[in-house]
């Protein structure tokens, strides 16, 4: 997979809460500042952003692919052990030494008790006591939607609101063309001006 660095895009990556958002900010003006046609000025902001969720989708992807072999690959570590175990075993090994690795040994068959949980008579228990009763919340935010719900309800809960701020950011829109291409060089030509 091709991936742009774009210089903003690097500065983006670099910019935590604690670090210095002025010299973020500092840039992102000078980029606006700058000479150059407004469309590429757009296109290098957008771009940055763009590529930056690239990176992050790729990798959401590879720590999918990497979980999924992990767990594979600790089943046939397990799997490999047993029947490694299984075959010194059958030949009355129960100990190798070895100079890389000081030895190899098998641990002994156990067997493990865990305890389980069924009920097979639930109304007799309800009956002895042994039940709780939980409000449906979701119900009772149903039913105050409606005048009538609303009326049997009210006085027996309380409603609140939250303010939360919510600050400003940008959303780039792509083209839903393929004709980025034209795009991409411009900013390449961009890239390539700053770094001379």
């Amino acid at each position: 997979m091709k991936m742009t660095n774009y210089r903003l895009q690097t500065e983006i990556e670099n910019l935590t809460p604690l670090s210095q958002k002025d010299w973020f900010k500092n840039y992102v003006i000078e980029v606006l500042e700058s000479d150059k046609p407004y469309h590429v000025k757009t296109d290098y902001i957008g771009l940055s952003f763009q590529e930056l969720q690239n990176k992050i989708d790729y990798l959401s992807s590879d720590i999918k692919e990497l979980q999924a072999l992990k767990k594979s690959l600790s089943q046939a570590k397990l799997l490999a052990q047993e029947v490694t175990a299984s075959i010194l075993s059958t030949y009355g090994i129960d100990r190798l030494d070895g100079t890389s690795i000081s030895s190899i040994t098998i641990t002994p068959q156990k067997t493990k008790l865990k305890e389980t949980f069924k009920v097979t008579n639930a109304e007799a228990l309800i009956k002895l006591g042994f039940y709780t009763v939980v409000v449906d919340e979701q119900s009772v935010r149903d039913a105050m939607l409606t005048v009538e719900g609303m009326d049997d309800i009210d006085e027996f809960v309380e409603i609140g609101v939250i303010s939360e701020e919510v600050p400003a950011k940008i959303k780039v829109n792509a083209r839903r063309s393929s004709s980025n291409n034209q795009a991409t060089e411009l900013l390449n030509l961009v890239d390539s001006q700053e770094a001379a």
